[in-house]
């Protein structure tokens, strides 16, 4: 019986953020402007920090990669649930689903330990800037973006395999606006406790140590700024770490909401609340904290714009 659900389920049908009629076109427009606002901040950041040659710093190396990060799984969700809310019938087919499955892993997993690697450039910066240059050479930087790329990658994969080599129910609705993980176990047929127990050790491991690297960071980076006798050394510090610190405020208090709440209050509608704020929300409010709070960024965007204006018509 299983084999015979598993060869006849060919796709899979999302329920969408809301099944309200009346909801869908203006939640449509809603996400369309904050999807499209994500695409440009992100591309904006991604190609300023390319071409701006006062902006080509180990900081701004790994603010490139968290760009393009956010734009990639904000691109794996988005435009499937814009399509959803103007669609009769909210379908994903078989392939597409564990594919935007393993994406989606990948980017939020290398999200996380960017992050980190960013705290880890703001410790060396403050605390020992005569050494900056050489501890954040351009092949460490490298290193540190492609070692978390590999690692979600082959945990993306491990998990989405596990999920999809496993034998689905004639049941294929998923209470959720994309193919996540929690919801597609409770379609399986056979146990998922393996598959439950892979995804809750690494997502603890990933949070925990991603988590812990950023708060030795900044207890460091707190220590040495105390030590500082300068008030405006102080406050440069303070700056420069503000926007950063911001970011993962709001993504790790989102991600602690969704997988660290008790199991009696877990309800897959607080995750979709959540999903919605770090599949689209963060991805287009990590562009504007970096420039908003950013003179550098601020200055970049300026100097282009000048630019612009002096080329001949």
């Amino acid at each position: 019986m299983d084999e015979q659900n598993t060869t006849l389920l060919k796709e899979f049908i999302l329920m969408g953020i809301t099944d309200r009629p009346e909801l869908q076109a203006p939640f449509f427009g809603l996400f369309l402007i904050i999807y499209v606002t994500a695409m440009v901040g992100n591309l904006g950041m991604i190609i300023l920090t390319k071409i701006d040659d006062r902006l080509q710093t180990p900081m701004y190396f790994f603010l490139r990669h968290l760009a393009f990060i956010d734009l990639g799984y904000s691109t794996v969700v988005g435009p499937k649930m814009l399509v959803n809310f103007v669609a009769n019938l909210n379908t994903i087919s078989y392939n597409w689903c564990a594919a935007q499955l393993a994406f989606f892993i990948m980017f939020i997993i290398s999200e996380l330990f960017v992050l980190s690697a960013m705290a880890y450039d703001r410790y060396v910066a403050i605390c020992n800037p005569l050494l900056y240059t050489v501890v954040m050479s351009r092949r460490v930087c490298w290193m540190l973006v492609a070692v978390p790329y590999l690692y979600s990658a082959f945990l993306s994969l491990i998990t989405t395999i596990k999920i999809f080599i496993s034998p689905f129910c004639g049941y294929n609705i998923i209470s959720h606006f994309y193919c996540d993980s929690l919801p597609l176990l409770t379609l399986l047929c056979s146990s998922t406790r393996e598959i439950e127990l892979i995804i809750l050790i690494f997502s603890a491991f990933n949070l925990v140590s991603s988590l812990l690297i950023v708060l030795v960071s900044y207890i460091l980076i707190l220590v040495a700024i105390f030590r500082m006798n300068s008030v405006e050394g102080r406050h440069k510090s303070f700056s420069t770490c503000g926007s950063h610190l911001t970011v993962v405020v709001i993504l790790y208090g989102t991600l602690f909401f969704m997988y660290v709440q008790p199991k009696s209050s877990h309800s897959f509608e607080s995750d979709k609340m959540a999903s919605v704020f770090y599949t689209v929300i963060i991805p287009m409010l990590n562009p504007m904290i970096y420039s908003l709070r950013n003179k550098e960024v601020k200055g970049a965007l300026h100097r282009i714009w000048k630019n612009l204006f002096k080329l001949p018509i």
